[in-house]
């Protein structure tokens, strides 16, 4: 399971500032795999996972476009009910708590991809990979 970098802007709460950001990726040939937005005391917050974090950045740098980097941890889960309460499950028994989580897809097959930041990503890659094993195999 892949660790990957997020970016992390924050821009004025207006129409079009997000299409501008969409298409500065875009321009670069980055594709964006999962993203959340929300407000934020007036201004709007975007995390953004790509597929090639390095152009991400030099297209972001590009424009102007102040972000900052976090590493995440990116798992790969079927879509059928009850995958994400065993994952979420096993990282809470191993007292691993999670900061924000959110989804998109995989390039190229749209498999679901979960999306999260956890108190102590270190433990909890190697649990994650094990149970996107697991789900793979059954």
């Amino acid at each position: 399971m892949p660790v990957n970098r997020e970016f992390t802007i924050t821009m004025d709460d207006r129409p079009g500032t997000f299409g501008k950001v969409c298409r500065t990726l875009a321009d670069r040939k980055v594709n964006i795999l999962a993203f959340h937005s929300f407000p934020d005391e007036g201004k709007s917050k975007v995390r953004l996972v790509c597929d090639n974090p390095a152009n991400a950045r030099t297209a972001l740098d590009a424009e102007r476009i102040n972000s900052t980097e976090t590493e995440v941890a990116q798992v790969k889960l079927p879509h059928r009910p009850g995958e994400l309460a065993r994952v979420t499950s096993r990282l809470g028994e191993n007292n691993i708590n999670i900061n924000y989580a959110y989804c998109g897809l995989e390039a190229g097959t749209n498999t679901p991809l979960v999306v999260l930041h956890a108190n102590d990503l270190a433990k909890a890659v190697p649990i994650l990979d094990k149970e996107a094993a697991a789900a793979a195999k059954s």
